[in-house]
């Protein structure tokens, strides 16, 4: 069965097999569909359907975080890092990562300035680079799919990306300068 991972409420498709599955947990049957209970990842155990919790863990060198960015100085920017590759950690229990000013691109580090490139409350895709202090990871966005995925204006509507550098708000048409990541179905 090869349907990857499904989300709460999200329809399981079958493949066309015989009977109907016996319903194990993390599923459940609405309008004579299956569907999942839980984040995870369907299986068979014998002819029962199951999905199988999957377990947040902490954030380790080369995993891809998400998080939101609580505060900034001219040098760095912290993110409240919520998500590890892809599972939501429980709540209370997010990690601080840090973008230092050279890990914002690739290119032209010289010439990033964090206050361009992230704002307060930002949703940041980044990447573990290594581990920080006893608090803290270090974290890039020097990637084209890293950066900013989600942002809000300052007239307070959720702000549409023009380029890699901009975003523009669909209200006013203003356009604010942030580090964009490219979408991961363009990628």
């Amino acid at each position: 069965m090869s349907v990857g991972t499904v989300l709460p409420g999200q329809p399981i498709t079958l493949p066309a097999r015989g009977p109907a599955p016996q319903l194990g947990t993390g599923v459940y049957e609405r309008d004579g569909q299956i569907r999942a209970s839980l984040l995870g990842a369907p299986h068979f155990d014998g002819s029962t359907l199951t999905i199988s919790r999957i377990q947040p863990h902490i954030p380790v060198p080369g995993s891809v975080v998400i998080g939101f960015v609580t505060r900034m100085s001219p040098l760095q920017a912290l993110m409240s890092i919520t998500v590890v590759d892809g599972v939501p950690l429980p709540s209370g229990e997010e990690f601080t990562g840090v973008i230092r000013i050279q890990d914002v691109r690739a290119t032209e580090k010289d010439r990033v300035k964090i206050g361009e490139s992230f704002r307060g409350g930002d949703v940041v895709r980044s990447q573990v680079i290594s581990l920080g202090d006893a608090r803290s990871y270090f974290v890039t966005t020097a990637r084209n799919d890293l950066g900013v995925i989600f942002a809000t204006s300052e007239a307070g509507v959720t702000l549409e990306p023009v380029s890699w550098q901009e975003m523009r708000c669909p209200k006013t048409g203003k356009l604010e300068k942030r580090k964009c990541a490219k979408p991961l179905d363009m990628a």
